[in-house]
């Protein structure tokens, strides 16, 4: 019979001497589901399997599952009428209790040392990229209206890399010491756990981001309280159930489904600790006045990371290759039906390009297919939920009574089925229309044309016109251009893209996150991030005693 032994036992009796290096590390190969191909039909099994059952998902707290009874249904937003999980939200008596263990259990992970902690997780990455590959795609595809591919870069790979990534940085930051030591002494730096659980808040659009907004602060010695997106529970269970797997204890991840009257209870709570965040501005926002109206009840300030809304840009050249740019423009844009925080929304077009730029867009946008998840030969599916088709909507219906605007591609939406809604370009005059300023956050791009002489011009217009500055691209071959873009630009992006798409980045080559209104720019994927998650002690040691307390000048 095997034991399980305790945090207390783990960080007591298995504390090492030695000094380990982490296995080498790379970034997961992608795969490409090709008919006929070992990875397809595991994930074709998998995907027929998940459409026929419902999944019973319950509050997680301490190893134990609770359910509520106050229930929730996910359905395939392509096909809302199919019920994918039902899940139980944790009422203010689970909460309370999550929050209890999560103190508790703080006092003995935070001693668990760094190796084993890291094991945990580079299990996780191992299991999420073979065992579970399938599982975790299928969920993702039919849960959050993914194509394959879009499942396969962000469940699989991104998941994986962030598991494994996130250990090197761990161990850079660790191994961060001071420089000098004066004579007699020895200085040091420990990196602890904050004093205080975390809240993480995860989106419905990556799963890997969910996964990660645990992750990373559990790797740093801190537990965690996890409230995932209504709308991507069955990913996320399926994600916390591998983490499971993987040997973490009870109690250092707790899965808590819930309204936002019960999470409040704990942002307020006097050893909330920090908040992890993905999700709208507004929310953002709300969150952030919480947590100052409560700073006079909290034992320490609570560290807050947020990433969160975008208006980026794809801004053309005079000199740019038209094809690379439309082919860039296009996925930007309408991959994952344009829900993604770097999704390519704005265009800026010069008058010399635009007729063949819009003929080759509108050539690749009638190629487009919208169909099912699992429909292997599909480009799009529908937005997430009856809430977003009804906004996405909104802008159309603006755009389409505007003087202002003329839509040349799409503009119809059909929710009788699923939530869909084509690929939409909007010409605008106007480069104050609010189609160029708000976020949508679905599949319409607005376009803007511009003499060729105003390039530089454009910079301000890009600069004045949103309040986010999350991603943004340049198109040139002349240097000249990029430079100046660059420079101009240096506030408007915290990923700046030059001659590829504003989206994609990929942990340990681009770390990810903006300023102004798209969040705090902690730059996930990287140990910039990691270092919010930890609370640095200077320890000073002297090795020879004070023999007289004056100075010699005094003498």
């Amino acid at each position: 019979m095997i034991r399980s032994l305790s945090l207390r036992t783990v960080a007591r009796n298995f504390s090492s001497n030695a000094r380990y290096t982490l296995p080498p590390f790379a970034n997961e190969p992608f795969l490409h589901y090709p008919k006929g191909s070992r990875e397809r039909a595991r994930l074709e099994a998998e995907l027929t399997k998940v459409r026929s059952e419902v999944i019973e998902i319950p509050c997680c707290v301490g190893g134990e599952e609770i359910f509520t009874g106050d229930v929730q249904e996910q359905v395939v937003p392509s096909d809302h009428g199919h019920v994918l999980a039902r899940f139980h939200k944790a009422t203010p008596e689970v909460m309370q209790k999550a929050i209890k263990v999560s103190n508790e259990a703080r006092k003995e992970w935070a001693n668990v040392p760094f190796e084993h902690r890291a094991m945990v997780f580079k299990k996780a990455a191992d299991l999420i990229a073979d065992k579970y590959r399938p599982r975790i795609m299928a969920t993702t595809m039919l849960g959050t209206g993914k194509t394959v591919w879009q499942a396969e870069i962000d469940a699989a790979v991104e998941s994986v890399d962030f598991l494994r990534l996130n250990n090197k940085f761990a161990e850079m930051i660790y191994s961060e010491q001071p420089p000098l030591n004066s004579a007699n002494t020895w200085n040091r730096m420990r990196y602890r756990e904050l004093e205080g659980f975390v809240l993480a808040i995860s989106p419905f659009n990556f799963c890997a981001i969910g996964a990660n907004l645990v992750a990373a602060p559990a790797l740093m010695g801190n537990t965690v309280l996890w409230k995932p997106a209504s709308t991507a529970m069955l990913s996320n269970y399926v994600t916390y159930q591998i983490y499971q797997e993987a040997g973490l204890p009870p109690g250092v991840i707790s899965f808590v489904p819930s309204d936002n009257e019960v999470v409040g209870a704990a942002i307020t709570h006097r050893d909330f600790g920090g908040l992890h965040f993905t999700g709208s501005t507004g929310v953002f926002n709300t969150l952030w006045r919480q947590i100052g109206e409560n700073l006079d009840n909290y034992k320490s300030y609570p560290r807050i990371v947020g990433e969160t809304g975008g208006k980026n840009f794809h801004l053309i050249h005079s000199s740019a290759d038209v094809e690379h740019a439309v082919n860039n423009t296009v996925r930007g844009a309408f991959e994952y039906q344009g829900q993604k925080c770097s999704a390519t929304s704005r265009l800026y077009c010069p008058k010399s390009l635009w007729p063949e730029f819009k003929d080759k867009m509108l050539k690749n946008i009638s190629e487009i297919h919208m169909g099912q998840p699992d429909d292997m030969s599909t480009f799009m599916t529908a937005v997430i939920d009856g809430k977003a088709f009804k906004r996405h909507v909104g802008y159309i219906e603006a755009a389409k009574t505007s003087p202002d605007c003329e839509i040349i591609a799409g503009g119809n939406c059909d929710d009788s089925k699923g939530y869909f809604v084509e690929p939409t370009v909007i010409v605008t005059t106007n480069p104050e229309f609010k189609t160029m300023k708000e976020e949508i956050f679905g599949p319409v791009l607005t376009v803007y044309v511009y003499e060729d002489s105003d390039y530089e011009k454009v910079f301000d217009l890009i600069d004045t016109a949103s309040p986010y500055a999350l991603t943004g691209s340049v198109f040139a071959r002349d240097r000249t251009a990029i430079v100046h873009a660059e420079q101009k630009l240096r506030q408007n992006a915290g990923n700046f893209y030059i001659n590829d798409k504003s989206t994609g980045a990929v942990v340990g080559e681009q770390p990810f996150g903006g300023a102004r209104a798209s969040g705090t720019n902690d730059k996930a994927g990287s140990h910039l991030n990691l270092l919010r998650w930890v609370s640095a002690q200077t320890i000073k040691e002297n090795t020879v005693p004070l023999t007289n307390f004056k100075y010699p000048h005094m003498e």
